[in-house]
């Protein structure tokens, strides 16, 4: 657990630290930044899809547990998928404008 956390910190200190670059960069070497808005907005797609697929699934087995809660669940669903992809359509329209930047 302590080396899941580890990496987890640090996979957000390297996530982190081309913006923390990026902002103290000049021109001339931002040019080089505009690739990760694109690699941004990928893994924004992939994070989202995973989500409403994990969302989906809960939904599915929360169905097949108690059938007579099919309507509530179901609606709970929608709400929750369309909140996840509303995160990641922002993302990906923030990830798209940095590379146009």
């Amino acid at each position: 657990m302590k080396i899941k956390h580890a990496l987890i910190t640090a996979g957000i200190a390297l996530a982190a630290s081309p913006a923390l670059t990026m902002a103290q960069a000049t021109v001339e070497s931002a040019k080089t930044y505009k690739g990760l808005g694109a690699i941004g907005a990928g893994l924004a797609v992939i994070g989202g899809a995973i989500g409403i697929g994990m969302i989906g699934k809960g939904a599915v087995e929360s169905i097949a547990r108690q059938p007579e809660a099919k309507g509530p669940i179901g609606t709970n669903m929608i709400l929750a998928a369309a909140l996840v992809e509303g995160a990641t359509l922002f993302a990906i329209v923030v990830g798209l404008l940095a590379v146009q930047a």
